[in-house]
Parts: C-alpha cells; sequence; structure tokens
C-alpha cells in the first residue's frame, strides 16, 4: 500500500510548486517509486515537472461523452473509463503523472471525482509514494475527492487570512470525516518579516487543529523559473526552497 501525500491550500499559496519540489525530493533521495497526481482542474503540475501530458481525465470523459460508441459492445462503461485512464497515467524521467484535466461538458466534476478516487484506490498499490496536488481551497474536501491519506499538507502564508483558511480546511477535515495520519501546516514564501508576524499569530489563529511542520523561504529561483518557462526539474539543488523542504521531508514522508 503506498504512502499518500494530499497537499492543500488556498490559491496563491504555491501548493502546486511545493507539490512538485516534493515529488523531485522522493525521486532524488531513490526512496521509492512516486506516482504525481494533478486533481486540480487547473492542471499545473505537469508543467511545473517539465511533462507535458497526451491525456487528461476530463479529456477522456469528455471524449465518451460527445460519442459513446467508443465503448466496446459488452464492456461497462466504467471499466473502459478505468482502462482508459491508466493509459493516461505518463511516465517521465523517475516518476509518473496523472492529470485530472477540466472537463468541459455540463455536471462533469462529481463524475470525475468519482473516477480519480477509484482509479486511485487501485493505483495506490502500484507505487511506493503518491503525491496529489487538490484543488485550490475547500472545494476538493468539500466533494470528498480526498478521502482519506497518510499526511494532509496545508500550505499557507504567513498572513491572518491564510492561516484562517488552513483553520477552516481542518475544521472541514475533522466535518466529513476525511481520515488523516498526520496533519502538517507549511508557511510558503517566508520572509523574515513573515516568519517574525506568523509567529505570533500561528498558535493564535490554528491553535491545535494541525501540527505546524515549518517554513519555506521566499526563493527567486522559484519565480525566474516561472517566467522562464523552466520546471522545477531544473533548479539547482542549493535553491532555498529546495533546501527547505529537504529539511522537512523527513517529517512529511
Amino acid at each position: 500500500m503506498g504512502y499518500l501525500i494530499a497537499i492543500a491550500g488556498k490559491g496563491g499559496t504555491g501548493k502546486t510548486t511545493l507539490a512538485a519540489l516534493l515529488v523531485r525530493l522522493i525521486r532524488e533521495n531513490k526512496i521509492g517509486s512516486v506516482l504525481a497526481v494533478d486533481a486540480d482542474p487547473n492542471s499545473n503540475l505537469a508543467e511545473a515537472l517539465g511533462v507535458k501530458p497526451r491525456q487528461t481525465i476530463g479529456a477522456i470523459l469528455d471524449k465518451i461523452a460527445r460519442d459513446p460508441s467508443k465503448i466496446p459492445a459488452g464492456m461497462p462503461k466504467e471499466r473502459f473509463i478505468e482502462y482508459e485512464v491508466q493509459t493516461a497515467v505518463e511516465e517521465a524521467e523517475g516518476f509518473d503523472i496523472l492529470t485530472m484535466g477540466r472537463p468541459e461538458g455540463p455536471g462533469c466534476y462529481c463524475y470525475v471525482n468519482n473516477v480519480l478516487r477509484n482509479i486511485m484506490a487501485k493505483l495506490i498499490g502500484d507505487y511506493d509514494y503518491i503525491v496529489i496536488d487538490n484543488e485550490a481551497g475547500l472545494e476538493h474536501l468539500s466533494r470528498r475527492t480526498t478521502r482519506s491519506a497518510d499526511a494532509l499538507l496545508v500550505i499557507s502564508d504567513a498572513t491572518p487570512v491564510g492561516l484562517k483558511a488552513a483553520k477552516r480546511m481542518m475544521a472541514l477535515v475533522k466535518e466529513l470525516e476525511i481520515k488523516t495520519k498526520k496533519n502538517l501546516l507549511i508557511i510558503n514564501r517566508a520572509t523574515l518579516k513573515d516568519k517574525y508576524h506568523a509567529g505570533k499569530n500561528r498558535e493564535k489563529v490554528i491553535g491545535a487543529s494541525i501540527d505546524f511542520l515549518g517554513y519555506i523561504p521566499y526563493d527567486s529561483r522559484i519565480n525566474r523559473a516561472s517566467i522562464n518557462g523552466n520546471s522545477i526539474m531544473q533548479l539547482k539543488n542549493n535553491a532555498p526552497s529546495l533546501a527547505a523542504l529537504g529539511k522537512l521531508k523527513d517529517k512529511i514522508l
């Protein structure tokens, strides 16, 4: 059974970047096989990892919805979709990736989430680690895209608004009875000033609902990579963000 890490956070906190950094660390430390799952309809994880997905779950479901005759006679629809989704798993250098994508048809999201859950239940045994980059905000939790995780990694910025959003996520996890073994908070893009203010606000806002793991510093190299269209895999090993997450990885894994 693979070790599942679900990454969540409000928009703009850099959760996709940290998901990509974590996939890189697992690959480079050679601690096991890893599947990266982009469960965010905006689908930025593959790009961050330097991969261009040939197929997405959303596109597969749209294709079948437009032309049901593509389903072979005698084969149940769910089984055909499962086969198609498994072929959408991209093999990259040292990791695999599955991209959810954005379905265009009306009313698709619940069905996409159900498909993703069913596929994940089958794939989870094929990898040592599964890193899921979830949709920004609380939507993925309320729709129960993630029903359980060995580690729930909540990404926030240092602001009271960001910390309150993290607290609401943890309240929803409890309300929906989502099973998590570790609930961890990372404050991302932190400056020295941010660390001072976050240290004062964190306990007051978050309380005991989640374990504070640490800070990832603001890293200009991440911004330059994004502007230049480079992937996280092209960052040098001494990049501050990569080094900081490397010090925290043993507590995540």
